[in-house]
């Protein structure tokens, strides 16, 4: 059987399973069982693709190649911790009254269409299909930040839906753009909208209608990315929906979003040859580096302040793509790895701790390591991860691009190590007396699900001291696809 049917086909039927049974009791250990068979079939087809090489799939519509295939995994295996840490986290906050049986039915299996759609957008071959993947991610993510159905969560998912609604419109527009610029170079027969057919004639494409694709491209999925000044949306989304629903949309619907910007910029740069679509991103990197930094001083809201830092480092992102050369776009390669990572363990920390307090509000959070030294130290250590201390994985990462800028672009390194300074004293001095200060919090109910916090810090932490050869691998063959 074709690997990728079983990455499909399990969150899909998980999906309907669970719009059935999801209330009951044990309906979070199916969510769980439904996951980890996600994450089997992403290492089967990357297995597959290890010894066999790039993959094409029904009618080559999907393409899964060195540039896709670790951030399968990387989804596939942040979706199955985050179903670990619902478990005691959504049995919680049913106890409290917040979820009724009909949101619980709702919210897993929202959540694995959320996974279904995540992974379809990474391995289709069809541009078209990509954006529609990108719009069915958006359908179901408003109804994970609604759940909860307060005022609050519902003017969040309207924002939502309102923001990225008009981003994803503006993407259409650059598909559109894109399937003019390919019908006419790309020869009788073969599927214009087909990234390996535009990639084969990249060189030929028309670069005027290249370039306005790549704008329109930029400006539909770079809201998605949470890039200022299109990020208005990502911070009330964060702070109103259910911590597991932050924790993926940090972790994985922002990669996979910068993911379908990669590929784009791929097609026009080979069509302009120049830096034209680099500098865009270059631009709009910077300006979110220094909006989610300085964002950060004005946070009262925990999980607010975190999805600020989300946009501080997808901006940092975009800039290493935008830079280019191999250093860049590995380092990029690699922020992506560990910034997911490392902000979906903050984010279950934080979940827990604001379950702990009763409030997401920080003054309201206080000496965690007393009432619960794990969630203390996994808050902790995971916001040093986060803010690149040494020797957690985003230090090597932010290393390489800096060092980068200042060979090829000296006058945007102080930019960067301005939002970097910022971000490192916004953070740390409110999280310090989370941690350490007198204690106000109670035990929760339920123990908390603390592996996956520990699991992900530690794997943030190995990818800071070594990288494996097969992910190194990757990550160099995947450079070469990008173009460094």
């Amino acid at each position: 059987m074709n690997p990728l049917v079983l990455v499909f086909a399990a969150p899909l039927l998980g999906s309907l399973v669970l719009a059935v049974m999801g209330h009951k009791p044990h309906g979070r250990n199916v969510n769980v069982a439904f996951s980890f068979g996600t994450l089997l079939a992403a290492l089967f087809l990357t297995i597959k693709i290890v010894a066999e090489g790039p993959l094409f799939a029904f009618n080559s519509q999907f393409f899964i190649d060195s540039l896709n295939i670790f951030l399968v995994t990387l989804t596939a295996f942040i979706g199955f911790t985050t179903s670990v840490f619902s478990r005691p986290y959504m049995r919680i906050e049913e106890d409290r009254g917040k979820m009724t049986h009909s949101r619980m039915r709702l919210y897993f299996s929202m959540y694995q269409l959320f996974s279904f759609c995540m992974l379809l957008a990474l391995t289709t071959n069809n541009m078209g299909i990509l954006w529609v993947a990108m719009e069915a991610a958006t359908l179901t993510t408003v109804l994970l930040v609604s759940v909860y159905r307060t005022p609050a969560s519902l003017e969040a998912a309207w924002k939502y839906f309102i923001l990225c609604g008009v981003g994803i419109a503006q993407a259409l527009m650059g598909t559109i753009l894109l399937y003019m610029a390919s019908q006419k170079v790309i020869a009788p027969g073969l599927n214009p909208l087909l990234w390996t057919n535009l990639n084969a004639s990249k060189s030929i494409l028309n670069p005027t209608i290249m370039s306005l694709a790549f704008v329109f491209l930029l400006v539909g999925y770079g809201t998605k990315v949470g890039l200022a000044p299109l990020h208005n949306w990502l911070p009330d989304a964060h702070a109103e929906g259910p911590t597991p629903i932050s924790a993926v949309l940090s972790g994985l619907l922002l990669n996979v979003a910068l993911y379908a910007v990669i590929r784009c910029k791929i097609l026009t740069d080979g069509a302009l040859n120049n830096n034209f679509a680099g500098n865009l991103m270059i631009g709009f990197g910077l300006l979110s580096v220094l909006v989610g930094a300085f964002s950060l001083l004005r946070q009262r809201d925990i999980k607010r302040m975190f999805s600020y830092s989300s946009i501080e480092h997808m901006g940092i992102m975009t800039f290493a793509f935008g830079m280019g050369g191999p250093i860049a776009n590995f380092a990029g390669l690699l922020h992506m790895t560990v910034h997911a990572l490392s902000k979906s363990a903050v984010f279950f920390a934080v979940g827990h701790a604001a379950q702990k307090a009763k409030s997401q509000m920080m003054d309201d959070i206080r000496g965690l390591i007393k009432v619960s030294p794990t969630v203390g130290w996994g808050l902790m250590m995971g916001t040093l991860a986060i803010l690149g201390m040494p020797p957690f994985g985003i230090f090597a990462s932010e290393f390489l691009i800096l060092t980068s800028a200042m060979h090829q672009l000296p006058w945007s390194a102080p930019i960067l190590l301005l939002g970097l300074a910022v971000a490192f004293g916004a953070i740390f001095s409110r999280v310090q007396p989370m941690v350490f200060g007198e204690t106000n919090v109670k035990p929760l109910p339920h123990s908390p699900a603390l592996l996956p916090v520990f699991l992900h810090l530690g794997l943030a932490l190995m990818l800071g001291l070594y990288i494996p050869n097969y992910l190194n691998q990757w990550f160099l063959q995947a450079v070469a696809i990008i173009g460094g």
